[in-house]
C-alpha cells in the first residue's frame, strides 16, 4: 500500500513550481497556518525518522490534516502507530533505498527535491475523494502504481526517488 500511494502522486516536474489548490489547500492552511509551515512539519517529520520508514501527511475523523511518520513499513492506517488515527493520502519513503544512488546520507536534499515531483492534483484528489470523508485512499494496484513505476524507471531511477537527483 504505501509504495503504491507513493508511487501514484509523482509526476515529472512541472515547468512551474506548483501546490495544492481548492480544499486541500483550505485544510494545510487550517491546520497549519501556511503551506511553508506544513512542508516544515512535514519535512521535519521525514528527516527525523531513524532508520527506514515514511513520513505522511493525512487526515483524521474529523478532517483535520497531521503529519507523522512510521517506522519500516507501517502505515497510518494501522491502529496506534502514527500516534494519531488518520488516513494517509501523501506519504515520502525515507527508507536509504529510496535515496541512496543520488543522494548517499543527504536526506534533507532527497527530502527538498521530493516537493518538486509532487503530483499536487492526484493528492488533492485523494484528499477530497477519499481522507476528507473518512475514507482510505483505495489503490488500482494494476493501474496506479505500475504506471508511476515504469515513468520513473524508464528515467533510469532506482527502485524508488533516485531519479529525483536527476531534476
Amino acid at each position: 500500500y504505501n509504495h503504491a500511494l507513493f508511487f501514484s502522486i509523482l509526476t515529472t516536474p512541472p515547468a512551474e513550481p506548483t501546490g495544492p489548490s481548492g480544499p486541500l489547500a483550505q485544510a494545510i492552511i487550517a491546520s497549519f497556518g501556511s503551506f511553508d509551515k506544513m512542508k516544515t512539519a512535514f519535512d521535519k517529520a521525514a528527516a527525523t525518522r531513524f532508520g527506514s520508514g515514511w513520513a505522511w501527511l493525512g487526515a483524521d475523523v474529523d478532517g483535520k490534516l497531521h503529519i507523522s511518520s512510521t517506522p519500516n513499513q507501517d502505515n497510518p492506517l494501522m491502529d496506534g502507530i502514527a500516534g494519531v488515527a488518520m488516513i494517509p493520502f501523501l506519504g515520502l519513503d525515507v527508507w536509504e533505498h529510496a535515496y541512496y544512488l543520488n543522494y548517499q546520507n543527504r536526506r534533507a536534499e532527497y527530502i527538498a527535491a521530493f516537493w518538486n515531483v509532487v503530483n499536487w492534483p492526484k493528492v488533492s484528489e485523494y484528499y477530497e475523494e477519499y481522507a476528507a470523508k473518512g475514507k482510505p485512499v483505495v489503490m488500482d494496484l494494476a493501474t496506479e502504481a505500475p504506471t508511476q513505476s515504469k515513468a520513473q524507471l524508464k528515467r533510469g531511477g532506482s527502485a524508488s526517488l533516485g531519479w529525483i537527483g536527476q531534476i
